[in-house]
């Protein structure tokens, strides 16, 4: 499960200009607090994923994993450094438009479905785009849900369907945009085994298949394997990566992981 070799460029070519990278930190730090109570949360972060690729994050509890999916995703802002999504910088954007930005292109699954009840399983999936203006597209509804084996429950609501089922509507609902990047937040910490593993070919398809761009932060090992590339995070800093690893490899470099020089991430 390499990363696609004709995708590869070196990162010094890279420039936001030519659309190469969909996730580019350059020098993010994020730092909470003052004086001697500051905590370092992330320390210079230099990373940039190409477009249609699965990246894992990995890390101990406090090493940094939220803080970097926020900031990637325009939720948080870094103390310093800049990101830009789809060769768009957002450091600096406005509130607005960062809120217009992430209705529209960025698709987010977490650990929680976060579906409205009121609402049907098409309505929910048509969200963010009424969220965004825009007309909703119920073909394009009826598409993607077909495309995670939910076809035949758009007129349902989330409390009929089982976890896995909601989950599938979640990662329809981020996918009806055509979102540049997908971030998911331990999406399958809430399922068992074997749906988790249903899930998880369903992101993996959706990179294969559709081309989207997914960056998962998860603990589970197994749930690591279906990533391209793993990202092991320490104390605030990338200090490993592991390529086209198994979970047996990705959950041995988990108990050894201490932390290191941090290494360059780019593609």
């Amino acid at each position: 499960m390499g990363l696609r070799k004709k995708r590869h460029h070196q990162e010094g070519a890279a420039t936001p200009a030519t659309g190469n990278w969909a996730v580019e930190l350059r020098g993010v730090r994020r730092r909470y607090g003052r004086g001697s109570g500051t905590v370092h949360a992330l320390r210079g972060i230099e990373l940039a994923l190409p477009t249609g690729s699965f990246t894992a994050v990995m890390g101990p509890s406090g090493s940094g994993k939220s803080t970097f999916l926020q900031c990637a995703a325009g939720l948080d802002r870094p103390t310093e450094g800049t990101v830009a999504l789809g060769g768009t910088t957002i450091t600096g954007m406005s509130e607005n438009k960062l809120t217009a930005l992430r209705r529209t292109r960025l698709g987010f699954v977490f650990q929680a479905f976060n579906l409205l009840p009121s609402l049907t399983v098409e309505q929910n999936v048509l969200l963010p785009m009424r969220l965004a203006g825009e007309r909703p597209d119920r073909r394009r509804a009826a598409d993607v849900l077909a495309r995670v084996g939910l076809g035949d429950k758009g007129r349902r609501r989330p409390g009929e369907l089982s976890g896995g089922q909601q989950q599938r509507v979640a990662i329809a609902r981020a996918l009806v945009t055509r979102p540049d990047v997908i971030f998911a937040d331990e999406p399958t910490g809430a399922l068992d085994t074997t749906t988790a593993a249903e899930i998880l070919g369903l992101l993996r398809d959706a990179v294969d298949r559709m081309g989207a761009t997914v960056v998962m932060v998860t603990h589970d090992p197994a749930a690591a394997a279906y990533a391209d590339r793993v990202l092991f995070l320490a104390d605030g800093a990338i200090v490993d990566h592991l390529e086209g690893a198994g979970a047996d490899r990705i959950a041995h470099r988990m108990r050894t992981l201490t932390v290191r020089t941090p290494v360059g991430a780019a593609a």
